[in-house]
């Protein structure tokens, strides 16, 4: 509540409008006596040992665009909520019938808190949840059930004295150890928010065009994050050493297309377009070659669009 009302939720009005039932499962699905969490790792099978440091050299190719490692494969909430479905099932068949229902990250539903008690690991100071066995590369689900089960023992911190996170994030939204202020966040501002990006954190954004994995990449424990075996999260053609204005080009029918089935789709291809503008700004900020392209697209038909091109058109180096 307090970080409500101190609107770090920003445009995510849902955040607040479920009151207290985000704390209560009992009173998001009546009758809930337990929850059961899980998680769900997702680096891709092919992902590479070095692969945090390979994720950080792609920031200083201003011209490729980075997506979120999280996003360039399957939506997750499809196969994790079809994954917990079938556990609830599974279970089913060892206790007989009983009043369930599965969420992951689909409604007001405090995920990450409640792995947080049952043992799934503990909070980092970015707010993610982190494993000794497995970082913070994984998704979080939840089972809310109507049978009263053991209750599992929360385990201790280990993030000690180290603050990588804090010092990494590009536009500060680390307030505070165990705070964020969403309305900084890069994953919230090429993502949740609607409108135009900013002007004070567009030039920290570099070449993130959809999600942010700084304070990931440089966590000590992701030396420890695992591989998924499923092959829904191995990235997608396009989404992973992509040049910003091949993927500014996609037409929306294009765009459509590429990101069926993917989380990126529910952004839109304005918005979409307007953070990769923003990508080719800073592009052009670090002497790429970018000025023709952006100057072809100076009058482009969407407000939005436009306002970030003309933007990243002042941007020089």
């Amino acid at each position: 509540m307090d970080w409500l009302a101190r609107g770090f939720h920003g445009d995510m009005a849902y955040m607040a409008s479920h009151g207290l039932k985000r704390a209560r499962p009992a009173e998001l699905v009546p009758g809930t006596l337990s929850v059961i969490t899980a998680r769900m790792d997702y680096l891709p099978r092919s992902t590479p040992d070095d692969w945090t440091t390979a994720e950080l050299d792609r920031l200083q190719r201003p011209g490729e665009g980075i997506v979120s490692v999280y996003a360039r494969g399957r939506d997750y909430h499809k196969v994790l909520r079809s994954r917990l479905q079938k556990l609830s099932e599974r279970i089913a068949l060892e206790i007989g019938a009983f009043g369930h229902r599965a969420f992951t990250d689909s409604a007001p539903v405090l995920e990450a808190e409640l792995a947080a008690r049952s043992g799934q690991g503990w909070r980092g100071k970015h707010t993610l949840l982190l494993n000794r066995e497995a970082g913070s590369m994984f998704f979080l689900g939840e089972i809310y059930v109507d049978v009263l089960l053991p209750t599992s023992t929360p385990v201790q911190g280990h993030c000690g004295t180290c603050s990588a996170c804090i010092t990494a994030c590009p536009t500060q939204a680390i307030v505070a150890p165990h705070k964020l202020d969403a309305r900084r966040c890069i994953s919230y501002l090429t993502i949740e928010h609607a409108g135009p990006i900013p002007e004070e954190f567009r030039a920290a954004m570099g070449n993130r065009i959809y999600g942010c994995d700084d304070c990931q990449l440089v966590c000590p424990w992701n030396k420890f994050a695992q591989r998924s075996p499923l092959k829904d999260f191995d990235p997608r053609d396009g989404l992973s050493g992509q040049q910003l204005e091949e993927l500014f080009n996609w037409t929306e029918a294009e765009f459509l297309q590429r990101t069926e089935g993917s989380p990126i789709r529910r952004i839109g291809h304005e918005r979409w377009q307007r953070n990769i503008a923003v990508a080719l700004g800073n592009a052009l900020r670090r002497g790429g070659d970018v000025g023709p392209f952006l100057r072809s697209q100076a009058d482009h038909p969407s407000a939005l669009v436009r306002e970030h091109v003309q933007w990243a058109l002042a941007q020089t180096n």
